[in-house]
This record gives C-alpha cells, sequence and structure tokens, in this order.
C-alpha cells in the first residue's frame, strides 16, 4: 500500500502501435507501471539529449536544456499514482545493484521487503538520495544510463530530481579544461599525500571532473583507490584498453574500492571512519559535509594520503572561508597552517548556458610555491592576498576565464555579467 494518496486523472491514449511493431506508447497512461512510465521519459530525453529531469505529481515533467527549463506537456501530466511507481521502479533497481550477502531469502522476495523498507524510510525522512542501474527504454531492449535519484515531498506532493549518467568516463580534456591545467590536475593526483579540492554548486559537473581524474589514475598507476559516495555516479571497471593492442583489453593497474551510503555502509560518517582501515593510497570522499568530514580529509592527508574531495563553494577564495566556517574562530591559524602545508589545489567550476551549449568555467589555484602557502596560512587576516596569488603565472581567475570565454563567443555578454564574481573591475584583462 503506498503511503502516497493517489489521484487518478485522465490523460491522453498511447499512440496505437504500427503493424508488426510491439507497442511503444508516447503518453502517460492511467494504469502504467513505473517500468513504462521511466522508458517514455528516458526515450524521448535521449531523443533531446538532455540529462537532468524533473518528476512530480500532478504535473508534466520538466527538463533542463540550454535555454532553461522545459515542459514535456506532450507526454500528459504524470499523477499521484504515476510517481508512486516511478519512485517504486527506482527503488526495485537500486536493489539490483546490491550484493545481497548475507541474504538467505531469493532476490525476488528481497526486493519486494527492500522496496516496503524504503518506502517507509521515505515516509519518515521525507528524502531519499540513491543511484541505480539503466531503466528499459522500449521493446527494443535499450536501457537508459545510470541513474542519480532524489526522492522527495513539496507542495505538489511527491518529486523526483533524476541524472542520467554518461556509461562511460569521458577523458579531462573533452571538459573543457584548458591543456595546460589538465596536465596539472593529473600531475597533481600523483603525488603521494595531499589534499585536492574540486569546488562548485551542485550540477556543475564535479563529479564528472573527479571521476575523469580517477578513471586516468587507475589506468595510469598501481594504486589502492577507495571512494565513500552518496551516492555512486559513476563506475570504474577493473581493466582498460590495452595502449599496445587497441583492440584488446587488459586489467588496470589500480584497485578501486567503491562504497556507496546506504548500500555497502551504513552511513556517510561510518564510512569515513572505516576508510583509512582499507590501507588505501588514494582516498575519495564524494563530499566534505561538516567538520568531521574536513577532519578525516587533512588527517588522511597528513598521514600520507592522497585525498580528492567536493565543496559547494565557488571560487578558491570563498573555499577556504567555508572551510574556517566549519571551525570556531580559535581554531582557525591552525586550520590554516595545516591547509597551507597540505592543500595541493582548489579546482572550481562551473557550467553556464552558452550560446549553442553549456559551457565549463573555472578557477584554478595550485599551491605551488611560498607565496601561495604563505597566503593561504595569512587568510584569516584578509582575503586580499590569496586573490593575489591567483592572478599569478600557474593559476586561473574565475573572472579571466569567464573573460575568455566571452571573447570566444561561447557565452554572452548577460552570461559574462551574470557570473562575474568581482564586481568592482570595470574591466578584466
Amino acid at each position: 500500500m503506498s503511503v502516497f494518496t493517489a489521484v487518478h486523472e485522465n490523460t491522453p491514449p498511447p499512440v496505437p502501435a504500427q503493424a508488426g511493431v510491439p507497442e511503444a506508447p508516447v503518453y502517460f497512461a492511467e494504469g502504467m507501471n513505473g517500468n513504462q512510465l521511466l522508458g517514455v521519459i528516458f526515450r524521448v530525453c535521449k531523443e533531446l539529449g538532455v540529462s537532468d529531469i524533473q518528476m512530480r505529481a500532478n504535473r508534466p515533467v520538466y527538463i533542463h536544456t540550454n535555454k532553461g527549463m522545459e515542459k514535456l506537456e506532450h507526454l500528459g501530466i504524470l499523477t499521484a499514482a504515476h510517481m508512486d511507481e516511478v519512485l517504486k521502479e527506482l527503488i526495485r533497481n537500486r536493489e539490483s545493484a546490491s550484493h545481497g550477502f548475507g541474504e538467505e531469502s531469493d532476490l525476488d522476495a528481497r526486493v519486494e521487503d527492500k522496496i516496503d523498507a524504503a518506502v517507509r524510510e521515505f515516509s519518515q525522512t521525507k528524502v531519499s538520495d540513491f543511484s541505480c542501474d539503466g531503466i528499459p527504454m522500449g521493446p527494443n531492449g535499450e536501457k537508459s544510463g545510470r541513474l542519480r535519484i532524489q526522492g522527495h515531498l513539496s507542495a505538489s506532493g511527491l518529486g523526483v530530481t533524476c541524472r542520467i549518467l554518461n556509461d562511460y568516463i569521458p577523458e579531462l580534456e573533452t571538459l573543457g579544461i584548458d591543456p595546460d591545467t589538465t596536465m596539472v590536475l593529473r600531475q597533481s593526483v600523483q603525488k603521494r599525500a595531499g589534499l585536492c579540492l574540486v569546488t562548485g554548486p551542485t550540477g556543475s559537473g564535479k563529479s564528472t571532473t573527479l571521476a575523469s581524474l580517477i578513471d586516468w589514475l587507475r589506468r595510469s598507476r598501481p594504486k589502492h583507490i577507495v571512494t565513500v559516495e552518496d551516492p555512486i555516479e559513476y563506475q570504474y571497471p577493473d581493466d582498460m584498453v590495452d595502449p599496445e593492442f587497441p583492440g584488446r583489453r587488459m586489467p588496470s593497474p589500480s584497485i578501486v574500492t567503491q562504497q556507496e551510503v546506504g548500500r555497502d555502509v551504513h552511513s556517510y560518517r561510518q564510512g569515513l571512519k572505516d576508510v583509512l582501515r582499507k590501507a588505501p593510497h588514494v582516498i575519495l570522499l564524494g563530499e566534505i559535509r561538516d567538520r568531521e568530514a574536513m577532519e578525516t580529509c587533512m588527517e588522511a592527508a597528513q598521514t600520507g594520503h592522497l585525498v580528492l574531495s567536493t565543496l559547494h563553494t565557488t571560487g578558491a577564495v570563498k573555499t577556504i572561508g567555508r572551510i574556517l566556517e566549519m571551525y570556531p574562530k580559535e581554531n582557525h591559524a591552525s586550520v590554516l597552517s595545516r591547509l597551507s602545508e597540505i592543500l595541493i589545489f582548489i579546482h572550481s567550476q562551473g557550467l553556464l548556458n552558452g550560446v549553442q551549449r553549456r559551457v565549463l568555467t573555472y578557477e584554478f589555484l595550485q599551491n605551488s610555491d611560498d607565496s601561495v602557502s604563505s597566503a593561504i596560512a595569512n587568510y584569516d587576516g584578509g582575503a586580499r592576498s590569496l586573490e593575489d596569488v591567483i592572478r599569478r603565472a600557474g593559476n586561473i581567475e574565475w573572472d579571466s576565464n569567464l573573460r575568455r570565454l566571452f571573447n570566444q563567443g561561447l557565452i554572452t555578454e548577460d552570461t559574462f555579467e551574470n557570473a562575474r564574481m568581482n564586481r568592482d573591475d570595470s574591466d578584466i584583462v
């Protein structure tokens, strides 16, 4: 029995199937199950080339495009009953990716038990974040990519925010990061120890940048890489293309241990606590959420591990400020001293609506000389010295990079002005 109120509405009937071709509905219809509903949505999204989807009870589906939010009104309205089915199907697919360790019952029984437990938990917490396998998109057996899901409640009822993930991990060169920065990023993740931060708002591509770095590293160096993610977005294979024989595959030199909160570890806190016991060379923590996570990152970096993680901040200066906000004022000097020693880089990025497509912009601060270390250590006395070192060779300032994108015709003047960080500068060289 659903925990939500299901209100059935009249919806357009499916378009009749062509002779000899299995029926593939292109409208939402009463009585559709979650698999059918999602199949309709994902087929349309594949045709449109979009990956971010908003589903709400008693509303049409919305998608994120270069123009902003657009409605798929021709599909009809997702009723409350439809949304119940959608969430249950996504939870069912989440279970299929789990190992089921220690379970004696058959898979079907475990799936139904997990769905019931997840629905009960959702009715209490009002939110659920997870990833799951792709969903079939029609009678030909084609599937969507893996999915990152958030289920939540709002004024309209049940809602689901969905991102379709790429089945492949892109190379850094394809993301919009210039060759010099790409080279420095790759050199940085080969270091024995230190802290690497990729920052930016939600939807800025942080996870993709980190995945590109980790994927390159696992193919290039013999490391034990441990990740704690909530949820896992990209899965790293155990093998790779043989560089000497392009048609063949070979085992990758690194081993990657990926753990998902709620599936492989009970909580994010447990994952943080246990990560050092796995003898890792490289640690990826999906997000620094609080002081405890920040302490784990810094302690691991100080004890000989390379640590990569993310923060929801824009710009290197604001990132340092956000870290300090996690600590009482009397600890700021010691925190900055530790950061000046262990920080390798801050790569802060954002995705902008470009003239033809979304465009990546970023700021890059490399802690590569005494002037940068000194500016970090003395940040609490004022941010000006840190802003100055970002403008020097080897670093890339946010506004300067925006100017480059504008001069290349990739973004409009309005986009440039709205995305600028330093409003006091009348012109940026």
